[in-house]
């Protein structure tokens, strides 16, 4: 029997985005959190007695200058030769635009697969056989796994590769491949890479994307760790461990029922406390979404900085220095009732006439768009934020224009007449 550890996609000191620090609490915890991920991970190892652990590329996150990245990765590999634990490593597209990753010696514990082909290392005394060929430039768009080489007779066979398989969503279609193809090499397990969301694609033999180690914005929500296997004779056995130190999520607050500032707290501190009692103890990284027709839509566009600082002392209140709020998002709407009540009244319902979408000149909205789009190139850093505002289409006007709509008739109701 045999115990062996699949990561993949650490991007070590990659920075956790979206997230506004509070005071000097966590700070430290947070900002080296990926490291904290990997030290979790190493003790995991030796905690388990794993003989090898195996890395499905991106141990980088792109060309990083700072060497101290590099030195922490080594000072971890060195941990594991403490205790005769061999790493086996493949670079994947973020560790091929590395300079660290192209200069740094590792130590001798560690095996990285060559570039320009596939190749194989087996440990006999196991009978072990892993294949592996690392990315030697940062977009790889054939199918690698074509030229793996075929199972070893008598080895348990673990196949090494940084991949999108078919294509995954949200990322890029790198060695495209079929799991069939994988399948029809034979090998007993292929640890996957480059899909940070936790996939068993195939048990038999298993396929699997362990996901990356620790979440680093809103679209890694959920736990994040590595795989654990148990090899013992033709049992392979296998087992998610949790290696992450902030955990993501998205928080929906329905505000249907709500209609006073008293109900908007209890909606948002009860739901609060549902992810809390989830997680007790876990620092957690949340996005608050308000949504429902909701009484309250007009007072909460108006006043949304008010209601923000609410959102902050409750999540403050259900989990002092445990929660981090990420971003809030106003997607309420108003009831049909009081969205009509003005249809009445002459003014108002020119008024909205004029920013109806349906009412707007195509040539006129297409030149708008195109408009915005030039000037958003030319804000290229700024709209890369996954915060930005972005106008690509007639349903983004769409939304600009409703809660323009919304917000000119509630202060129109909470002014008196027109």
């Amino acid at each position: 029997m045999f115990k062996f550890i699949h990561c993949a996609d650490l991007h070590l000191d990659s920075p956790l985005r979206g997230l506004q620090i509070r005071g000097d609490a966590l700070r430290e915890d947070i900002r080296t959190a990926t490291r904290k991920a990997l030290e979790n991970l190493v003790e995991l190892s030796i905690e388990q007695s794993v003989q090898f652990v195996v890395i499905a590329g991106d141990i980088y996150d792109g060309d990083w200058q700072d060497y101290s990245t590099g030195l922490f990765f080594n000072s971890m590999m060195m941990r594991l030769r403490e205790y005769g634990i061999r790493v086996f490593l493949i670079k994947g597209n973020h560790d091929a635009a590395s300079q660290i990753s192209k200069r740094l010696v590792l130590p001798d514990n560690v095996v990285e697969f060559r570039t320009d082909q596939p190749e194989t290392y087996t440990m006999d005394e196991i009978g072990v056989a892993i294949h592996g060929w690392s990315y030697k430039e940062r977009e790889v768009w054939e199918n690698l796994a074509l030229q793996y080489p075929d199972a070893y007779p008598g080895y348990f066979n673990i196949g090494l590769l940084h991949t999108s398989l078919d294509g995954k969503e949200g990322h890029e279609r790198y060695a495209p491949c079929h799991p069939s193809e994988l399948i029809e090499k034979g090998y007993d397990y292929w640890a996957l890479g480059h899909i940070h969301k936790r996939q068993v694609i195939s048990e038999h033999p298993f396929i699997i994307f362990p996901g990356n180690i620790q979440g680093r914005h809103i679209r890694e929500t959920g736990e994040k760790g590595c795989t654990l296997v148990t090899v013992d004779g033709k049992d392979v056995t296998v087992e998610h461990r949790n290696l992450d130190v902030l955990r993501w999520y998205v928080c929906p607050v329905d505000l249907s029922a709500a209609e006073t500032e008293i109900d908007f707290i209890e909606k948002v501190s009860s739901a609060l406390s549902d992810i809390v009692e989830r997680e007790p103890g876990h620092p957690i990284a949340v996005r608050i979404i308000l949504s429902g027709e909701t009484q309250m839509h007009n007072e909460l566009l108006q006043e949304q900085e008010r209601y923000i600082s609410e959102v902050k002392n409750a999540a403050q209140m259900t989990g002092a220095n445990q929660i981090w709020i990420e971003k809030i998002k106003f997607e309420t709407t108003a009831p049909q009732k009081a969205s009509s009540s003005f249809e009445h009244t002459d003014a108002i319902s020119e008024m909205i006439k004029e920013i109806d979408l349906n009412d707007l000149d195509d040539e006129f909205l297409s030149a708008y768009i195109q408009k915005m789009k030039s000037i958003q190139n030319r804000l290229n850093q700024y709209v890369k934020r996954e915060d930005a505002m972005k106008i690509e289409g007639k349903k983004d006007v769409e939304i600009i224009l409703n809660d323009a709509k919304d917000l000119l008739i509630g202060m129109i109701s909470r002014g008196g007449e027109v």
